[in-house]
């Protein structure tokens, strides 16, 4: 590379004539030219020595002037040399430059002659001709040229030249080179053309020769091509693997080998390793000269150990500790589950919020003038130390608090929703909620343009903030078009049904949002977008929806294993909008080593163009229990509606025949006296409240229910059955979301009709009480004939408790831990929460691109040895997917 620019720098020096280097002191006087023209062109007497004397001094010759004074007040002076040469001396010039400019018809000449000041030199003398005024310019620009050519000794350039190049075109080299043959010879634009050359990016090194010749020089560019990439390979490489690594390189086999772009692309290979926390990264490179003019690139990379945060420390902070600091920001030190948690890895994009975290942290208690510096990082070793640096400055309470401007409300009416009257310090968090509570209060009201504004007056020597928040409501806006886009299956009519807004109607936020949700919650679409554009006037507001569909038919298929049914498969085919009219038509099956059952179902959500859903199934089932075999063939039709938000009261019935056969010597009593066929039929009345995000992987919302069953209208059983379930899914901290789950059932035998096992309750399995097998929480008895028997109870009640965390988000990878606890009861029995059988265990959920996946495990608590019981872990799982 420095050969290169020696090469640029002092290649002039090799073409300057030995006269070359007085360039700068040549001193050139040009008297007014005598004109002979029939016309009268007297002012180019001035304007032609001008025009010549333009040209020199951009050439770099020096001006000169007799006793400075103007060139017009020059005689023209055509004829005697020496006198000529004896003014230039006396002017100090070292040539003296005159002529005559004849113009005949249209034919125009120059006659102009040029003789250096000090010795016998004969006068260099010239003639250049040319047809028609207009060409005067390009006639006098030709005349100067040679005048320069013959006053600096240069040389014409007659042949340019390229040799060295194999793979690239010597035409392609000479588009680059800007001088030609022809033009004199300047050592400035032979080194614009070097450089040329090189920014082309395929030459290592360029030479130039200038060839003496007759009429002037042969210029010639000597190139030596850079070697093309043959192979490029990596050594001591293990995080990444070699092709991954290949991926983000910009050079490739086949290019031309820059040393520059090779260091650049060291420097986006140590970036990758930075990203995932080796920031020991070494990396050089090994260039292999091969033949044919090829190199191979070896990348030599040491990578050195991960490199952790082993301390976060604080300076500045009087007010709060290091330990609440370091849990208002995401990065975090290494710690014992770092391996699953990702802790103590280093983040640039969360560090670089991190300092704005800790400035939002002390502004919500009232450090109005926090200052967060950007954070101190420092490698040591295999460790890493962050520093953070803040000047917490004064703690400011809240002040006096108003309200003034355009008040839909009383102000005694709006006053109690504002929140930071109870904050104990000047809290802009709980400002900004308070704008949004107004804001969305006057967006109810039709106001959907309304600006509030708080305005905050500081009192330091009191340390209190007054606030008033100034209301500005703007006209009343109704909402106009509402169209729908984006829909290529689902009907427009399936969409609008679940908007709660109207074409017409005042705006209202709130009702905005909830048709958003409810959107969402259809679960036909992967994104619901809103816009909101000005309608046909200042007081419309158009509603534009644009869903982007994703696929609502599903299959699933699921496996576990419980010691009543040994290894059990089930599946189900749905399709949740058929046809695009929001129907829903699914069939399931289960199949195993002692059950079979098959359920086909059909729901319209909105019978007769209201919310009023009708379902109707058919269903089979056979299962062989350890006692008996029971086959169950049926219908069922049931209607629901929505009675408040989020709330749907349902009314059900059912019937079917079912037949108990195999009844073996250890069955109870009870199961004894249920052989043969028995019809059930039942009407069942229901409740629910339904506020979950969504049904997979919930962060937040609630889902509790309450049915009530009878049964004895006809048939030959009889029963009243109650069942409630309550769920709460919390979200708590950074993904972390806990869930909470009651269920509890009864069921009572009616009088003179009978009440089948089947109708009891059992519990264990996935859906229960994990890390016990299918139904394995009974009752455990024995018949008249003294063998122990297993039942169902009466009574049961269950709790789940557990905690979601993501593992990886956006996969949608979810890790759980659960407790779970419940019993079943007999029909005399209390219900018992000191006899409740207890598992806890783990597991991973995954919404993967064919459905939800649940793999969990859990382990008994309170193991019946007896019972062939044991504490080791019961593993069960289920999957699916979707078309």
């Amino acid at each position: 590379m420095l050969r290169r620019y020696l090469a640029v720098l002092f290649f002039p020096l090799f073409l300057m004539p030995r006269s070359a280097a007085a360039v700068e002191s040549v001193r050139v006087l040009v008297l007014p030219f005598e004109i002979h023209a029939s016309q009268d062109l007297s002012y180019l007497k001035q304007d032609i020595p001008k025009a010549i004397i333009a040209h020199l001094e951009k050439e770099g010759a020096v001006s000169v002037a007799i006793d400075n004074g103007p060139l017009s007040a020059l005689p023209a002076m055509t004829s005697d040399a020496e006198a000529l040469k004896e003014t230039g001396l006396n002017a100090g010039a070292d040539n003296v430059i005159w002529g005559s400019m004849t113009r005949i018809g249209d034919n125009i000449s120059l006659d102009i002659s040029m003789v250096a000041t000090v010795g016998a030199t004969p006068a260099f003398s010239l003639y250049e001709a040319g047809t028609g005024m207009q060409n005067l310019r390009t006639i006098t620009q030709k005349a100067a040229e040679k005048l320069a050519r013959q006053l600096f000794r240069r040389e014409l350039v007659t042949q340019v030249r390229v040799t060295g190049n194999k793979r690239i075109e010597a035409d392609a080299i000479e588009r680059v080179i800007r001088i030609k043959a022809g033009d004199v010879l300047r050592a400035g634009e032979v080194s614009k053309d070097m450089k040329n050359i090189y920014k082309m990016g395929y030459f290592e090194d360029i030479r130039v020769e200038a060839e003496a010749g007759e009429g002037g020089k042969a210029i010639v560019f000597h190139v030596k091509e850079k070697p093309t990439i043959r192979k490029i390979s990596f050594t001591g490489n293990r995080v990444f693997d070699d092709e991954k690594l290949r991926e983000n390189l910009s050079i490739s086999t086949g290019s031309i080998l820059n040393i520059f772009t090779v260091k650049s692309n060291i420097d986006q290979l140590q970036a990758m390793y930075k990203e995932k926390n080796y920031h020991n990264i070494k990396i050089d490179h090994i260039v292999h000269e091969r033949d044919n003019n090829q190199a191979d690139i070896e990348f030599s990379i040491e990578e050195g150990e991960k490199v952790k945060i082993k301390g976060i420390a604080f300076q500045g902070n009087t007010t709060f500790t290091d330990k609440k600091l370091k849990k208002t920001i995401s990065t975090s030190e290494k710690g014992f589950f770092s391996w699953i948690t990702s802790s103590g890895e280093l983040n640039r994009e969360d560090l670089n919020q991190d300092a704005a975290r800790l400035m939002a942290y002390y502004q919500i208690n009232g450090f109005i003038h926090a200052k967060v510096a950007d954070p101190v990082v420092e490698f040591e070793d295999q460790w890493i130390y962050i520093t953070f640096k803040i000047e917490e400055g004064e703690r400011f309470k809240v002040g006096t608090i108003d309200m003034d401007g355009e008040l839909i409300l009383p102000k005694t009416s709006l006053m109690p929703r504002l929140k930071i009257a109870k904050e104990p310090f000047f809290n802009r968090e709980t400002v900004r909620k308070d704008i949004v509570a107004l804001t969305d209060l006057y967006a109810d009201a039709g106001f959907a343009y309304a600006d509030i504004s708080p305005l905050t007056r500081e009192h330091p020597e009191t340390h209190l903030v007054d606030i008033t928040y100034t209301i500005t409501k703007r006209d009343k806006v109704y909402f106009g078009n509402i169209d729908i886009s984006g829909n290529t299956r689902t009907r427009d009519k399936v969409i609008r049904r679940e908007l709660r807004i109207h074409e017409q109607g005042v705006y209202s936020g709130s009702r905005l949002k909830r048709s958003v949700r409810n959107l969402h919650r259809l679960d036909f679409f992967e994104d619901v977008k809103v816009d909101t554009p000005k309608g046909s006037a200042d007081d419309k507001m158009n509603v534009n929806v644009e869903v982007v569909e994703k696929p609502t038919g599903t299959f699933t298929f699921g496996a576990g294993y419980s010691t009543v049914d040994d290894v059990f498969m089930t599946g189900s085919i749905s399709q949740r909008n058929l046809f695009g009219r929001g129907q829903i038509l699914k069939l399931s099956g289960q199949v195993g080593g002692s059950s079979d059952l098959y359920n086909l179902s059909f729901t319209e959500p909105w019978m007769f163009d209201i919310p009023l859903s009708g379902t109707i199934n058919i269903y089979r089932t056979q299962r062989d229990y350890d006692t008996y075999d029971k086959t169950s063939m049926g219908g069922a039709v049931g209607i629901s509606y929505p009675i408040f938000d989020y709330t749907r009261a349902s009314i059900s019935y059912r019937y079917d025949n079912t037949d108990i056969s195999e009844i073996t010597e250890d069955a109870s009593d009870n199961i004894r006296e249920l052989e043969g066929t028995l019809a059930t039929s039942a009407v069942t009345t229901g409740v629910n409240y339904d506020s979950r995000d969504r049904a997979f992987n919930t962060t937040q919302g609630q889902d509790h229910s309450i049915s009530y069953s009878y049964a004895g209208i006809g048939g030959d059983i009889g029963f009243h059955k109650v069942v409630g379930q309550l769920g709460w899914y919390i979200p708590v901290y950074k993904g972390l979301v806990t869930f909470f789950h009651g269920e509890s059932g009864y069921v009572r035998e009616i009088s003179g009709y009978t009440l089948p096992d089947y109708e009891k309750f059992y519990l264990g399995g996935l859906n229960s009480v994990r890390g016990f097998g299918f139904q394995d929480i009974n009752i455990k008895g024995t018949n008249s004939d003294g063998e122990e028997t297993e039942e169902g109870g009466e009574k049961y009640v269950q709790f789940n408790f557990e905690l979601t965390y993501p593992l990886f988000k956006d996969l949608g990878i979810v890790g759980v831990v659960f407790y779970d606890t419940g019993n079943v009861f007999g029909p005399d029995d209390p219900i018992d929460f000191g006899n409740l059988r207890q598992a806890a265990g783990y597991g991973i959920r995954w919404y993967s691109p064919i459905g939800p996946i649940r793999i969990e495990g859990g382990h008994i608590l309170d193991p019946e040895k007896d019972n062939g019981e044991d504490s080791g872990v019961n593993w069960e799982f289920s999957m699916g997917g979707a078309f």
